[in-house]
């Protein structure tokens, strides 16, 4: 079981520097992949993302990209250029303001003096980027498996607690049914009191087999312990995505649970449907980050 979040980065050799590329990933419900180089490298963010949705599933990865030493061609300053347009700017203050200072920062407004004098290697750019991506996307997933561990001892010592809640569950049953028996019998014979009538036991058994049929969680907790079984499976499997899955066992643990709390009408039982309630919740919240 993997995790979903999780932070990977990668380095690969481009001219006498480095490209790096960092991936952020966090919970998401597909995979959403957002992809961020500088601006002279854009045009390559379909071959990193190409690289990135082959080797992932699921979350959102946030990549970022950073250049370390001497790695793209450097922009000079046109001189010729720049020298032409301040002449042309000082001409144009001669005649429109003379006692106005005309100071060289008003060049940086200029677009285009700064120039490429040597293009970018399109095959290393393409070849650096997609191993820094192939690396970052291995180191993510080793922490997302780490991470997945972490995930798995929870969820299973949380399944353990729902194993003794049922386990609690059920041995209250007989006291339920027979706790029910009790006061119905309390009550009719508290009806008939002043009438001449006598309490047929039969009868009274009839009843109680009503109230015990409305009553009945057997078939839920069989349930429970299925889910529980199939989570435990799902846990163990490493060679795909579970999480979608569980999120559905989950789902179906709290309709159980919930099933259960609005047939059991008894303190004890009550308060241990509340306690399994809220570990299928704590589960559910540990669920949203499995892969």
């Amino acid at each position: 079981m993997q995790s979903m979040t999780g932070y990977g980065s990668g380095r690969a050799t481009l001219g006498d520097g480095h490209i790096v590329l960092d991936l952020r990933a966090v919970n998401h419900k597909y995979l959403d992949v957002r992809v961020h180089l500088p601006s002279r490298v854009q045009s390559r963010t379909p071959t990193v993302e190409r690289i990135i949705r082959s080797r992932l599933e699921r979350g959102r990865i946030d990549v970022t990209a950073r250049f370390e030493g001497q790695t793209l061609p450097q922009p000079t300053l046109d001189v010729s250029r720049a020298r032409a347009v301040y002449q042309e700017l000082g001409a144009l203050r001669d005649a429109l303001s003379p006692d106005d200072p005309l100071p060289l920062s008003v060049l940086s407004c200029v677009p285009d003096l700064f120039v490429v004098n040597k293009a970018i290697d399109d095959d290393a750019l393409e070849e650096a980027l997609a191993a820094a991506a192939d690396e970052a996307c291995g180191a993510i997933t080793v922490m997302r498996r780490a991470e997945g561990k972490a995930l798995a001892r929870e969820l299973t010592t949380r399944l353990g607690d729902v194993a003794t809640q049922v386990k609690a569950l059920r041995a209250e049953l007989p006291r339920l049914v027979e706790g029910r028996r009790t006061r119905l019998r309390d009550r009719l014979q508290a009806l008939l009191e002043n009438i001449d009538v006598e309490l047929q036991p039969s009868r009274l058994e009839q009843e109680v087999a009503v109230l015990a049929d409305r009553s009945d969680i057997a078939e839920e907790l069989v349930r429970l312990d299925s889910h529980r079984s199939q989570m435990l499976e799902l846990i163990d499997d490493s060679s795909k995505p579970v999480g979608k899955r569980i999120d559905f066992l989950l789902q179906e643990m709290a309709r159980e649970a919930n099933t259960i709390g609005a047939k059991v009408q008894d303190l004890a039982m009550t308060t241990l449907v509340i306690e399994l309630k809220a570990t299928v919740e704590e589960m559910r919240e540990q669920a949203q980050n499995v892969l």
